[in-house]
């Protein structure tokens, strides 16, 4: 039923955002007996205000509510229609926060083609100098370990060292900033490619929420939209590759941890990618949880603490094993979207998130920001 199995409904607490029209602003919903239920009210006016209480899950099954549509019918609603009720991004006051080179396996695979620049051949040569140099003792490693301390200065040695390894096993995660705030986009609404990129792919990925006090609350799917030319151009470029109109797509909704669903689920999941074409072209991918290099508890401590708060909380992407090398068009050039691809990020527990691939200069604009979010609650009598 719409973007959520049977059994996550029957077992979960789901935690999001649709728009109203009739309120022309958002509203803080969950699901119940296949209805997007709003739950919005003066105690909790936001999804961050739910995220900071004590019992979450607790406070989301009990809260009063009315019914705004089927999950069937809501979540087949166009995204960015003000004139329908739909999904929105599932968080609203939370920084959006990304780890980037998570995963050792996908990490040797970007240097190698960093180093490569494309060419294919000089791709395998530098592949197979890698191999004969660490072999496969990136497969198991724990980031910052004496052993991954030894393959360092082994990489260095045969001249291979490069920031994306130093932070794929180095002893500091990289963190950085993914989207503004109110700025990302939900399930069905197109996910935007700054137009200068020629090589791109989406990044399926698990996002974690956050609260203010670094509890981790919740989890769902994202979609880490990556300009793969651009910040292999240059790892200074990393904000201007991450940071577009409609660049990250995060949701459907936040399952919020409790008996039914906690953090060490989020640490066995397994994520599916499908990306279809109007071409006729079909990719899929899979990403494991199993095989990240950093634990997700230390990548929340590693974002949040005092050393750096968060007074709304944070949406924490997690990073991906996938890396695409299918070729697409011609042989040896790998992977990059085309417009109007259709992307699909699946994991069992966290449901179905999908967009549509699309240029950020042609994606609706972002235009409800803060203020104007703050103006609507106050109107509707919510501050």
């Amino acid at each position: 039923m719409g973007f959520y199995s049977a059994l996550e409904l029957e077992t979960g607490t789901f935690l999001g955002r649709v728009w109203r029209p009739d309120v022309m602003g958002p509203a803080v919903v969950t699901i119940r007996n296949g209805h997007v239920v709003d739950i919005t009210s003066k105690a909790a006016p936001t999804v961050r205000d739910i995220c900071e209480m004590e019992d979450p899950a607790g406070f989301v099954r009990a809260a009063d509510g009315q019914s705004v549509g089927t999950l069937e019918a809501v979540s087949s609603s166009p995204a960015g229609d003000p004139g329908e009720v739909h999904f929105l991004a599932p968080c609203d006051l939370q920084a959006v926060k990304a780890c980037g080179v998570t995963f050792a396996g996908s990490m040797v695979e970007r240097v190698i083609e960093e180093l490569a620049a494309g060419d294919a051949q000089k791709a395998e040569a530098i592949r197979v100098r890698v191999g004969r140099a660490i072999g496969d003792s990136l497969r198991n490693i724990k980031a910052g370990s004496e052993d991954a301390a030894r393959v360092k200065q082994t990489l260095i040695a045969e001249g291979l060292w490069s920031p994306y390894l130093e932070v794929g096993i180095g002893p500091d995660a990289e963190v950085f900033s993914k989207a503004q705030v109110l700025s990302s986009v939900g399930h069905g609404a197109q996910v935007g490619l700054h137009p200068i990129s020629n090589w791109n792919n989406p990044e399926p990925e698990v996002v974690l929420t956050v609260s203010s006090t670094g509890s981790i609350v919740g989890a769902t799917l994202g979609n880490d939209v990556n300009l793969r030319d651009i910040e292999g151009r240059s790892a200074l470029l990393l904000s201007k590759a991450k940071d577009n109109n409609a660049s990250c797509s995060i949701g459907p909704m936040i399952r919020l941890f409790d008996a039914s669903y906690t953090l060490d689920d989020v640490r066995s999941a397994e994520l599916d990618l499908t990306v279809e074409g109007q071409d006729g072209f079909v990719l899929n991918g899979q990403s494991s949880m199993k095989e990240i290099s950093r634990d997700p508890a230390d990548l929340v401590q590693q974002t949040i603490g005092r050393h750096h708060q968060y007074p709304d909380g944070l949406m924490l992407f997690l990073g991906t094993l996938f890396a695409p090398t299918q070729d697409r068009d011609v042989a040896g050039e790998g992977f990059t979207h085309k417009l109007g691809d259709t992307v699909t990020i699946t994991s069992a527990g966290l449901g179905r998130l999908t967009n549509t691939v699309q240029l950020s200069t042609e994606c609706p604009e972002w235009t409800f920001g803060i203020r104007q979010l703050m103006r609507n609650l106050a109107q509707r009598g919510l501050l």
